[in-house]
């Protein structure tokens, strides 16, 4: 049973609700940098071994900050991306740049940036050498396709998947690109999502170490890097039980003995690419009552919506709720928990047993600290919130401010209308 602790009181949440408005989402800092180094920890005994932590789960640079100082690199798949990982000072190969149909102008910046380029498709060789030029470094992402059981339903099953190479293309890749220059090689994968079974990541390694000598022995080429990706998931509902980094670490470590050192490839660079079990359940949405409903069921209307947290309402995912000053009440009242969008699906819980809700009680949405503020939306015209950042003294910095109504009409000209 994992225990939803939180990091802040109600009197704490009352003043920054005064100082910066409600709904906003706010990230433990200090819990951020531990966790930062039970990953670490786990894989101290890898050569080399690097986290790119995926920008897409919390696209903040002061977030990507702390991360560079516990010594993480970034995971970029778009521009903005790129740029995020360069204004937070991760540069060269700290960055690995894994995209999917992707423009010339972020090859280029890529490129620029000295980062990792790590292709999605084996017609992306001749596409990044007329665009930008073939790097000295290059990788491929695997798509093991029916080679591999299984998948989730967030990412899907690998041959239903638009990402990466098959087995016999990366094969034919990792051969032209070697005889078109390319000097240093490295695989990639991503097969999982959200995933707490350990076992599914030892079994991704196994994969892809039998891949990297399956490669030395037909092409005689001596991979470098092999990113085992991310996909580890966290417990949202209190039943379930946090993924033991420790046991996929040394798992991974005797697949690792067995294969690569057994195998004359060691040492060999290992990578991963985590974002939700990094910063996910350091983070939190912040929210007011502000009406209550009785029809045909009760409903508790928030200041926030599904433009501040899109996962309950598109994949039905399970957030747990804290009603700050109730947390020993009993849970003797049942709820919808509504935002404000015209959209049935804007419920952040639906049947939910929660103690009585009362009109400006104070909500909070645990683990929103991946894909919650980064799935933002402004349908319906809703602003997006202000992200802060509780700091390892205790003291509250904000480093996203609210969208204003201004930012949001500054694409529109209305002077010509």
């Amino acid at each position: 049973m994992t225990v939803k602790k939180l990091p802040f009181s109600k009197e704490q949440l009352e003043e920054m609700i005064q100082a910066y408005k409600s709904p906003f989402h706010i990230y433990d800092e200090a819990a951020i940098r531990q966790n930062a180094r039970r990953l670490r920890d786990a894989f101290a005994w890898a050569p080399e071994f690097k986290e790119y932590f995926a920008v897409k789960a919390t696209p903040n640079p002061y977030i990507l900050k702390i991360l560079r100082e516990e010594g993480f690199g970034a995971d970029c798949s778009s521009l903005a991306e790129l740029i995020l990982a360069e204004k937070a000072r991760i540069l060269e190969e700290n960055i690995m740049f894994t995209s999917n149909d992707t423009p010339a102008e972020e090859y280029q910046k890529a490129m620029d940036l000295g980062a990792i380029i790590n292709l999605d498709d084996i017609t992306h060789i001749e596409y990044l050498e007329k665009h930008a030029g073939l790097p000295e470094m290059l990788s491929f992402r695997y798509n093991p396709g029916p080679l591999r059981a299984g998948g989730n339903a967030i990412i899907g099953n690998p041959e239903e998947s638009k990402y990466g190479l098959t087995h016999e293309q990366i094969l034919q890749a990792l051969a032209t690109a070697r005889d078109k220059g390319v000097q240093r090689f490295g695989l990639h994968t991503m097969v999982v999502s959200n995933e707490l079974d350990p076992g599914s990541f030892i079994e991704t390694a196994n994969m892809m170490f039998d891949l990297a000598l399956e490669v030395y022995q037909s092409l005689g080429i001596r991979v470098e890097l092999v990113n085992l990706g991310g996909g580890i998931g966290i417990p949202y509902r209190p039943e379930q039980e946090p993924v033991d980094i420790k046991y996929v670490g040394q798992g991974i470590k005797e697949a690792y003995e067995a294969k690569i050192v057994a195998g004359g490839l060691h040492p060999l660079k290992l990578a991963t690419e985590f974002g939700r079990m990094i910063t996910g359940p350091y983070g939190y949405l912040v929210g007011k009552v502000l009406h209550k409903k009785e029809i045909y069921k009760n409903y508790v209307g928030l200041d926030a919506s599904m433009a501040d947290l899109m996962r309950p309402g598109i994949y039905g995912a399970y957030h747990h709720i804290t009603v700050m000053g109730k947390e020993d009440w009993p849970l003797d009242h049942v709820y919808d928990v509504t935002g404000g969008l015209c959209e049935n699906n804007d419920k952040f819980a639906v049947d939910r047993e929660l103690p009585r809700i009362d009109i400006g009680d104070i909500v909070v949405i645990h683990d929103t600290g991946a894909h919650g503020h980064a799935m933002g939306f402004n349908y319906n015209g809703k602003l997006r919130s202000a992200e802060l950042l509780l700091k390892r003294n205790g003291g509250v910095q904000r480093i996203r401010r609210a969208e204003t109504l201004e930012d949001h009409f500054a694409t529109l000209d209305f002077l010509n209308l």
